[in-house]
């Protein structure tokens, strides 16, 4: 059950994250028309961000190893990005009305910024 309650609390601040973002950043939009297709279009982005970033991250972070280690982990900022970009294209492809303009600045902050937030609201909420 606790694995179930931390999945659970990762997938909505990662969701509050994104709402945020959309708010914040220029470049991020959410064109909805409800409040439940906010909330709906939000949870679902944040669950693709998360499968995303499960699946693709590790084999990136393996097969760039090099990359990571000649420019001091700078290139995560770029990897972040571009996995910030794939799920937009991968929300837009599954019609959801999430979209991110570019990779720079909209998809490389929005990702910083995603990640911070998610960071701060796990720590606050003791998702683990």
């Amino acid at each position: 059950m606790d694995f179930l309650k931390g999945l659970l609390i990762r997938l909505a601040t990662t969701a509050v994250a994104f709402w945020l973002a959309t708010l914040l950043i220029p470049g991020i939009s959410l064109e909805s028309d409800s409040a439940v297709q906010t909330v709906t279009t939000l949870i679902l982005v944040a669950a693709i961000f998360g499968v995303v970033n499960a699946v693709l991250q590790p084999i990136i972070k393996t097969v760039g190893c090099g990359l990571y280690l000649l420019t001091l982990g700078l290139i995560a900022l770029v990897v972040n990005g571009l996995l910030f970009l794939l799920t937009s294209w991968i929300a837009g492809q599954a019609g959801l009305p999430f979209h991110v303009d570019g990779f720079w600045p909209s998809a490389v902050l929005g990702a910083l910024f995603v990640g911070i937030v998610t960071w701060i609201l796990g720590a606050v909420l003791d998702r683990d």
